[in-house]
């Protein structure tokens, strides 16, 4: 017989859906901020040329600043008070973590609850602000050395005013949305940063499906060509769906007791090891380290000047083959790195021993600690081979056939991963909305009788 709340979710329908209005008022609160977020992301920083920034981007739209317009939703091509976006958030979410795991003192703030979350919560907050104070003072600096084709300065008037004025519009673009975010997770559905990245991304997915389809309708692509890219971009979001939802389910056993005439315990349960522990991580350090030196070797070519910067720009390219095979490694290698310093084996067995619970055939302590990184390895291995597979793919794409951008590995795993997310974090308000309608059904039963 199905558990009850198997019962309970396979009953979820419409109807179901309608009847939520606690549910309904987050999930309007959530479209509200995301309006809010595009129309922040169209208005313009004082003192910059729009028509230059947009000119720079496309010179270096295989580059670093490719990315993050992508993931700021064309913000940063606009020059927008949003165009550093949520990445310095993001970046210092990452700092904190790997810190956390590696210092006592951070480590033993993770396990104090609430309050040791609040506690970590804040100093993400000053090291956010940290990181938008100096991207924005070296965005500011940057644009004011660029020229555009036809020799117009980025920056109407340069000067220490700008950079004043610059670096107070992005970082306070920057904290708003910080704090747009954690709205969204404490009042809407869904966890708020992803929810900005995702919907930065899906904003421009249109007009790159646009492009597309008017280079079949050209004839600078073919159309069986066009409909083949479609099929497998349908696929691939299909194996990333699958992947993503696949787990390893690591049976626990927590033995009998007895107390007084009484039998307690004797349950079984299980520990869900994800397939692809570290997410969309890995592709995102691994984009950022390699595309350094392309945005840097093609600032150097725009001033014309050569040098090994560029011979190293021209190396690791896009479509090169020394630029697949270290996007290749360094996915695989920020893989285990991450899942080595969220996971902890030895950390997991101590605490099921302390627990009373312990895996069926395999000895508390040390031997279940040895189990348990061995399959943490074996996931690994196949969640690092899975973003190998994904992420290459679209690169070839791109550089054989100029595919859009915005089809690349690492955006479509993210708007794969937060859509799932935001349908389980739904499915579980309507869960609860139901429980609520059975317990009071419950009680007015008991107060007619």
């Amino acid at each position: 017989m199905a558990a009850g709340a198997e019962q309970l979710a396979a009953n979820l329908n419409f109807g179901s859906l309608s009847k939520a209005t606690e549910l309904w008022k987050r999930i309007w609160f959530t479209l509200g901020a995301l309006v809010v977020y595009r129309i922040g992301t169209y208005i313009p920083v004082p003192g910059i040329d729009a028509t230059v920034m947009g000119q720079l981007l496309a010179q270096h739209q295989g580059g670093i600043l490719g990315m993050f317009d992508m993931f700021t939703g064309g913000a940063l091509g606009r020059a927008t008070v949003f165009a550093l976006n949520i990445m310095p958030y993001i970046s210092a979410s990452i700092i904190v973590q790997l810190m956390s795991s590696a210092i006592p003192s951070l480590e033993s703030l993770k396990k104090e609850g609430e309050q040791g979350r609040k506690k970590l919560n804040q100093y993400t907050r000053y090291l956010t602000l940290f990181i938008a104070l100096f991207q924005a003072y070296g965005f500011s600096v940057g644009l004011e050395a660029m020229h555009g084709r036809n020799g117009m300065p980025a920056v109407i008037d340069p000067g220490m005013f700008f950079r004043l004025s610059c670096v107070v519009t992005l970082v306070g673009g920057t904290m708003f949305l910080m704090w747009l975010g954690e709205q969204i997770t404490a009042r809407g559905v869904g966890n708020g940063i992803s929810l900005i990245i995702f919907a930065g991304i899906v904003a421009n997915l249109p007009h790159a499906l646009a492009t597309m389809l008017q280079l079949g309708y050209t004839g600078a692509l073919s159309p069986v060509f066009v409909a083949i890219f479609l099929l497998i971009a349908v696929g691939v979001i299909g194996f990333i769906t699958f992947m993503e939802s696949a787990q390893r389910r690591v049976v626990i056993q927590y033995p009998k007791r007895q107390v007084g005439s009484r039998m307690y315990g004797g349950d079984s349960t299980h520990m869900p090891l994800k397939v692809n522990t570290s997410g969309v991580i890995p592709p995102i350090f691994a984009s950022s380290v390699l595309l350094i030196p392309a945005t840097l070797s093609g600032f150097a070519a725009n001033g014309n000047s050569t040098g090994w910067l560029a011979t190293i720009g021209r190396l690791i390219a896009h479509g090169q083959p020394v630029y697949m095979l270290l996007y290749a490694a360094m996915i695989i290698f920020f893989s285990y790195f991450y899942a080595a310093v969220t996971f902890n084996p030895q950390e997991t067995a101590d605490n099921l021993r302390k627990q009373g619970g312990f895996l069926p055939g395999i000895r508390p302590g040390a031997n279940t600690a040895t189990y348990l990184d061995r399959i943490l390895t074996r996931l690994t291995t196949i969640g690092a081979l899975y973003l190998v597979v994904v992420c290459l793919l679209p690169e070839i794409l791109i550089s054989r056939y100029n595919v859009p951008f915005y089809f690349g590995g690492t955006s479509l795993i993210i708007i794969v991963s937060v859509a799932m997310d935001t349908r389980a974090q739904i499915t579980s308000h309507l869960l609860a909305h139901q429980y609520e309608g059975l317990i009071r059904k419950s009680r007015g039963r008991v107060r007619t009788r």
